[in-house]
């Protein structure tokens, strides 16, 4: 019999913060063991404590350590880990059947969920839905269809975006290490704009448009553009928030050139930003909208929703995948739309946020090392630098998310120059949770000297 057999009696989840054991504890280092002699070296482990159960804003690992959730597995579970809706239409679905292809046979789920898409993000226009497993099959299947709408081959992305680890999304993806570092060729026909980057860039929403066009129109040309794919508010390049009129500015330049408009709201949908997507805080509504992450409380799913013309241009089978719209993901997103619409999760997202950006901005007060805090909703991030040239501070960052994670609390790090604390905590966390874990960072801040001049 095995440990876990021997062990099968579910643990219980407690609703604070807890160690037991230094992090990571002895199972959790005995299991990366096994993790490195079973796993690609490929596949980077950020903090190797190893989850038995999750929930609340807690997980709980093997050694019966209990941290508190910053990360919500990089925004996925935003209703909460385990939710008990979301279980329990998992367990219902997996009961009557867990696959059949809907390409093959075709099963009510799918269509619900396509339904609910087509309520949900912004616009009224009629629109469809293709469904599929991940955040980067939705940008590239994005892409796809955006090309064969317009007859067109060129994308524009942007300097510090994220789209994914596909040849196509690697493409679109700005950073290279860990993400393009040895991998390529890759796509062709993809060009990149500035971005609005307020905190480096000094820009209005309108200067950085006209920038950003005054390059696509040189450099690539209106005409020869299929789609411009941008993150309303960017994820893994450092949670950057463009300067406001950037967005619709962009938008308008697209329609009047005949280019689709593509939301990437893979990180940004479904209540994280304090709206269901973050494109609604500056009245934007794309061609075309790419969602996963937060869209299944944690199973795989992703979509894409637009415009019915442009939806409409593939050829008859030119979408689809073996397990794209697994009848279980449905049900689980099904799930997480009613939790989200039910237990008013767009506002808790607010709530949670201007908790986070109160402690943030109290400290940046009195700490010049952050350079920056920023965000909307629960999806907030603070810049760390160096006080006297505001160049980024990686290592300090490195070191402070490394404290915060043997102090029980899972706080995760992005940004192109790998100098941004995120967060991204479940909608479910307590605020007595938040208040503990910002108290952490204080501490944590409070242990590293600032540099005098």
């Amino acid at each position: 019999m095995s440990e876990s057999e021997e062990t099968a009696v579910e643990p219980a989840l407690p609703r604070q913060r807890r160690l037991v054991t230094a992090v990571p504890g002895p199972r959790s280092l005995a299991l990366h063991e096994r993790k490195d002699a079973a796993v690609s070296s490929g596949v980077g482990t950020m903090l190797p404590v190893y989850a038995v159960r999750a929930g609340g804003g807690v997980l709980l690992d093997v050694d019966g350590n209990a941290l508190i959730d910053l990360g919500s597995g990089i925004a996925v579970t935003t209703v909460g880990n385990a939710h008990p809706r979301v279980a329990a239409a998992v367990a219902q679905q997996a009961s009557a059947f867990t696959h059949t292809c809907f390409m093959v046979t075709p099963y009510e789920g799918y269509v619900a969920l396509c339904e609910a898409l087509a309520r949900l993000t912004p616009g009224d226009h009629d629109k469809r839905s293709a469904l599929f497993n991940s955040g980067a099959e939705a940008v590239e299947n994005a892409v796809k269809i955006a090309r064969s709408h317009t007859r067109r081959q060129a994308v524009a992305v942007f300097d510090h975006a994220y789209h994914g680890r596909t040849n196509l999304t690697m493409a679109m993806t700005a950073k290279s290490m860990p993400y393009k570092q040895g991998f390529g060729p890759f796509a062709a026909e993809v060009y990149r704009a500035p971005m609005s980057y307020p905190f480096r860039d000094g820009l209005d929403g309108p200067a950085a448009a006209a920038r950003a066009i005054d390059v696509l129109n040189q450099q690539v040309g209106a005409a020869n553009l299929a789609a411009v794919v941008i993150e309303p508010i960017q994820g893994e390049g450092g949670f950057v928030v463009p300067a406001p009129g950037f967005l619709p500015a962009l938008a308008e330049w697209c329609t009047a050139n005949g280019v689709v408009f593509v939301a990437d709201e893979v990180q940004t949908g479904f209540a994280r930003t304090g709206a269901m997507f973050a494109c609604e805080h500056e009245g934007v509504v794309p061609d075309l909208v790419a969602t996963a992450k937060g869209i299944a409380g944690g199973l795989p799913l992703a979509a894409v929703t637009g415009r019915a013309e442009i939806m409409n241009a593939p050829h008859a089978s030119g979408l689809g995948g073996t397990y794209g719209g697994n009848p279980v993901a449905c049900a689980a997103a099904l799930a997480v739309i009613e939790t989200i619409e039910a237990d008013g999760l767009v506002a808790r997202a607010q709530a949670v946020g201007a908790q986070m950006l109160d402690r943030l901005r109290a400290r940046q007060a009195r700490d010049p090392r952050l350079g920056d805090v920023r965000g909307r909703g629960a999806m907030i991030a603070v810049e760390l630098v160096d006080p006297t040239t505001r160049a980024p501070d990686a290592a300090l960052t490195k070191q402070v998310a490394a404290a915060a994670h043997a102090q029980g609390v899972i706080l995760l790090s992005c940004g192109t120059w790998s100098n941004v604390l995120r967060f991204l905590p479940p909608l479910d966390i307590s605020d007595a949770l938040l208040a503990d874990a910002f108290d952490v960072l204080d501490a944590v801040l409070d242990q590293v000297p600032v540099p005098t001049a």
